[in-house]
Parts: C-alpha cells; sequence; structure tokens
C-alpha cells in the first residue's frame, strides 16, 4: 500500500532540479552557459545571414553549414531558455507535455545534426575523390532531398519516443534530476515496465548517430586515399585542408556523444555525467560557426566586414 501511495498516476506536471549536488552552485554556472549561448545564437545566425548573401559560398558544404547553423540556432533555443530559468530563477516546475516536447525536439535536431554532418562528408568525398563531377552528382534537386531525408529520418524516429512515453501511466517519481527532458531521465521515471523504452531509445539512438558514424568513417577511409595518391605534396595539404574544419566538428560531436550515453553503462556521478551531457549539447553550437568562421576566408572577411559596419 505505501508504494501506491508514493506512486504518481498521469502526472500533470514534472520538476527539474538542474545539477543533483550542484544546486549550491548552478546560479553561477549558468553564467558559463549563457555565455556560451549567447555565442552559439550569434555566431550561427551570422553564418545563416552570411552564406545566402554571399554568392561564392552558394555550394554544397556551405549550404550544408547554413543548415548547421539553422539546427544550432533551433537546439539552443529548445534548451537554453528552460535550463537558464531553473538555474536563475528557480523556475522547476514544467508541464509533462512540454517536456515530451523539449525532448522530442533536442533528439530530433540532435539527429539533424549527426545527419548533416554525413551529408558535409559525402560532399567532401565527391569534391576529393571526383571533383569533375562534384557539381553534376550534387545538384540543387540532390541536396533538397538529402536535406528532407536528413529531417524526415530524424523526425519519424525521434517521434517513436515521446509516443512510447504516453503508453506509461504509473510513475514512482516526478523529479528529474536533469536541468533538460531527455529521454531516459523521463523513462526512468515510470513505474511500469519500460524495457520497450530502452530498446527503442537505443535502436535509434545507434541508428541515427552509429549509421551517420559508420559512413563519415568510410567517407574519409576514400578521402585519405585519394590524398595520398596525389603526387605533390602542396596538393595533398591544399586537399586536406578543405576537410579539417569537418573532421574537427565530427570529432567533438561523436567523441562528446559518448557521454550522453554514459549512464547506460557503468555508474557515473550523476553531477559529472549532467555537466558534460550539457556541454556535449551546448558547447559544439557555439564551437562549429567559430572553426568554420576560422577556416574559411570568404566568411572571415564577411564577418569583419558587419563589426566595421557596426562601429
Amino acid at each position: 500500500m505505501a508504494s501506491i501511495n508514493m506512486s504518481y498516476l498521469d502526472p500533470k506536471t514534472l520538476t527539474l532540479i538542474g545539477i543533483p549536488g550542484l544546486e549550491h552552485v548552478q546560479f553561477w554556472i549558468g553564467f558559463s552557459f549563457f555565455v556560451v549561448c549567447l555565442v552559439a545564437l550569434l555566431g550561427n545566425t551570422v553564418l545563416l545571414i552570411i552564406i545566402p548573401a554571399e554568392r561564392s559560398l552558394h555550394q554544397p558544404m556551405y549550404i550544408f553549414l547554413a543548415v548547421l547553423a539553422a539546427t544550432d540556432v533551433g537546439l539552443c533555443v529548445a534548451i537554453a531558455p528552460k535550463m537558464l530559468a531553473i538555474f536563475w530563477f528557480g523556475s522547476y516546475s514544467m508541464a509533462f507535455h512540454a517536456c515530451l516536447a523539449q525532448l522530442f525536439f533536442i533528439h530530433a535536431l540532435q539527429g539533424m545534426e549527426s545527419g548533416i554532418l554525413l551529408a558535409m562528408a559525402f560532399d567532401r568525398c565527391i569534391a576529393i575523390c571526383d571533383p569533375l563531377r562534384h557539381t553534376s552528382i550534387l545538384t540543387p534537386f540532390i541536396l533538397v532531398s538529402m536535406v528532407l531525408v536528413v529531417a524526415i529520418r530524424a523526425t519519424v524516429l525521434i517521434g517513436i519516443l515521446p509516443i512510447l512515453i504516453k503508453r506509461l501511466h504509473l510513475f514512482h517519481s516526478t523529479v528529474i534530476a536533469y536541468s533538460y527532458c531527455e529521454h531516459m531521465a523521463v523513462v526512468k521515471l515510470a513505474a511500469e515496465d519500460i524495457q520497450v523504452n530502452k530498446t527503442c531509445g537505443l535502436f535509434v539512438g545507434f541508428t541515427i548517430l552509429g549509421f551517420d558514424m559508420i559512413f563519415i568513417l568510410i567517407s574519409y577511409i576514400l578521402i585519405f586515399q585519394a590524398v595520398f595518391r596525389l603526387r605533390q605534396k602542396e596538393a595533398r595539404l591544399k586537399a586536406f585542408n578543405t576537410c579539417t574544419a569537418h573532421i574537427f566538428v565530427f570529432l567533438e560531436f561523436y567523441i562528446l556523444a559518448f557521454f550522453f550515453f554514459s549512464h547506460r553503462f557503468g555508474h557515473v556521478v550523476p553531477s559529472t555525467h549532467i555537466l558534460l551531457s550539457t556541454i556535449y549539447l551546448l558547447v559544439p553550437l557555439a564551437l562549429n560557426p567559430i572553426v568554420y568562421g576560422v577556416k574559411n576566408n570568404v566568411i572571415r572577411k564577411h564577418v569583419a566586414q558587419i563589426f566595421l559596419l557596426n562601429r
């Protein structure tokens, strides 16, 4: 009877406590994440202004970069407001359906980001391995089709997760030890059999991230083979240099992704796991435009012009 009294049937609201164990300092931690979000919004917005305006950037790589920037802005908007409200204003309560909506947008946008990184790897592979056919293969129709496939795949696969959560009605707690709604954090609150949810979550995660990572690695194996076949050292360096920004973004995304799944394997201190998971979600959003801005002279030039005009 006691277990029933401690259960919640179809709860209307959930409570997000932020970073467990660091509640006394998360007010100050919030300023660090605020700066990261500000840099992410500013950097990605600048890319979304420059790329459509500059004709020399109307190439597949930069079209994908613009889509990546839009995805990053969406992720920042999905995560930051509620997280900072928790850290700064103690706004811990969140409607159950709003939590499911945030969960969907965070994971769907992550899935889109992974898919766009795969599309960018495919673009680099064609550009280096078969440069004469690059424009004939990656036509505007193909580019739009690739972006749509990435978006539809993420929407359909991630859309399954909140639907499966809705079939759960009995919860042993309504407190989430997170600063945002994450799939397994919500699922673990259930006092029912969650094996289907866990299996589906792993399936969706590995179908998106695992599939994309394998094919990105295959693309780079082909790229490196083509680069090392070039006779001139300068040509090899020039070809490799066109990939360095994407390699950095790819590595940061997939290495940090390990921490997002770390709670499934072994014991990780909750505060450490949640801090690393939040860093995984937010830091790449700020680094991506910086990496591409540093590597591309045209973007660098236009950024300088924007700031000079505002002085």
